[in-house]
């Protein structure tokens, strides 16, 4: 009989790896007014987009670091290069792609996975998109897929100018207004009224670049009646310095509509992972969020959903894996404006090896809210005695008549079970992540079948070792 296989026969190498950077356009590091308007210019910009970026600028000079969360003193800005553009232009054609930037996503899977079951993919390499491109039929229907600076200059210009940077403004927090200055690459899509997509779109980012940040912004308008799967996934290598990602995600659903958002976040451990998300739901409209955070040194993470027309609702699934060296902050947050509302929070932290991993949530039930229901779940499980996990929830409830519910828990893996699985002939390694697999179930099995496996070779990788 063939042994079975350890955790430590997985291959890292499918995400540490490195490309040269050679013939690569970098601007110099640091954050001057000169670099915001260098940046603008290169993508010849309108003049509301560079006043936008000069104002975030300001407002980025003039608000405090958060001093809340994890330590973020790491990070330097004046050793960050805010924008390095591949030696390439966007491709719609896969061939076209210059063969070091393809074979990195091609390792990576991402090929393969438009050709089984995607209805659209965009690539992006550092600070801009080297390929995107939208099957003939889905976009028959009217659907929108390209790279957002593409949209500035074409029909949907006036569309983005509504719309971006209005959920998310740089006045919200320091490193929101960052994102205004610098942004590049990210997509942007439109969902017509009443179209169902069969299958989902897909954006991936990979930060090559040593020392630098990665700041594309995600813009989804999804109309009325209208539904859609977006899928997200990000990768980087590791590198000795720091490197920071600071998107945004913008999602608009209108009334009666659907979207689910997957991500599975994969960033290197010398990453600063300071992204945002936001969505805004109509009447009858319901958002999904799937999230799992594996990567980075350090992150400050919480999707954010306002609902804003009755009978809307909003669903959270995600799972934090803190290893080592690891201070990931991560949860989210629900406002309900409307009556008959409801959101329903599900997440499981997993924290090893001295990591910390912290779920933190805020429900706010406005007194427009009437008969809403809100209920958040949080399971953390810690894999030994080095290792934190904490619950940090908020609820400020405004209405007379909601239901609301919360309950954590902090637990061990149980002596009685691994007996059970060594007892059978699993290796303790391999029924600590057989046991770590079956607790992080809840958001593998809301995602397909690839990011579902992906996942689990990401548990995979950060168990190994785990049992000693």
């Amino acid at each position: 009989m063939a042994e079975k296989p350890t955790i430590k026969e997985v291959d890292r190498s499918l995400y540490d790896f490195k490309k040269s950077e050679k013939g690569y356009d970098r601007l110099e590091e640091g954050l001057t007014p000169e670099i915001v308007r260098e940046i603008s210019a290169r993508k010849n910009e309108p003049d509301w987009m560079l006043q936008l970026r000069l104002k975030s600028l300001e407002i980025y000079n003039e608000l405090p670091v958060p001093n809340w969360g994890p330590s973020i003193e790491g990070l330097d800005m004046d050793h960050i290069s805010t924008y390095v553009r591949p030696n390439t232009k966007q491709k719609s054609d896969w061939n076209s792609v210059p063969e070091e930037i393809k074979d990195t996503f091609e390792r990576l899977g991402i090929p393969q996975a438009e050709r089984s079951y995607l209805a659209g993919v965009g690539a992006q390499y550092d600070s801009e998109l080297v390929y995107h491109n939208i099957q003939q039929s889905v976009a028959k229907e009217g659907v929108v897929y390209s790279g957002i600076e593409e949209a500035l200059h074409g029909p949907y210009a006036e569309m983005i100018h509504d719309h971006f940077m209005k959920l998310i403004t740089p006045h919200d927090h320091k490193f929101a207004a960052l994102h205004g200055a610098v942004w590049s690459g990210g997509s942007f899509v439109y969902v017509p009224k009443g179209v169902h997509m069969s299958f989902p779109l897909q954006s991936y980012f990979r930060l090559n670049a040593r020392g630098a940040g990665q700041f594309e912004h995600t813009l989804i308008i999804v109309e009325d009646d209208a539904d859609l799967h977006f899928i997200e996934g990000c990768s980087a290598p590791k590198y000795n310095v720091a490197n920071l990602h600071a998107g945004a995600v913008e999602l608009f659903v209108g009334k009666n509509a659907h979207l689910r958002y997957s991500t599975i976040e994969n960033w290197s451990k010398n990453m600063y992972n300071l992204n945002t998300k936001r969505a805004l739901v109509d009447e009858g409209g319901q958002v999904e969020w799937v999230s799992g955070s594996f990567g980075s040194h350090v992150g400050y993470l919480y999707p954010m959903t306002i609902l804003q027309g009755e009978h809307s609702s909003c669903t959270f699934t995600g799972v934090t894996f803190a290893g080592a060296t690891q201070n990931l902050d991560t949860g989210c947050k629900v406002v309900l404006n409307a009556p008959h509302t409801s959101a329903h929070v599900e997440t499981k932290g997993i924290s090893k090896g001295g990591g910390i991993q912290t779920f933190r949530s805020s429900m706010v039930v406005t007194p427009k809210a009437e008969d809403s229901d809100v209920y958040v779940s949080c399971a953390n499980l810690m894999l030994d005695d080095e290792s934190r996990s904490d619950t940090v929830p908020a609820m400020d409830v405004q209405a007379q008549h909601v239901n609301v519910g919360h309950e954590a828990s902090i637990g061990r893996i149980g002596d009685d079970m691994m007996f059970y699985l060594m007892s059978r002939g699993i290796p303790e390694q391999e029924a600590s992540t057989m046991v770590v697999n079956g607790f992080a179930n809840p958001v593998s099995k809301e995602l397909p079948l690839e990011y579902a496996v992906e996942m689990n070779n990401l548990i995979k990788l950060e168990m190994d070792g785990s049992a000693s």
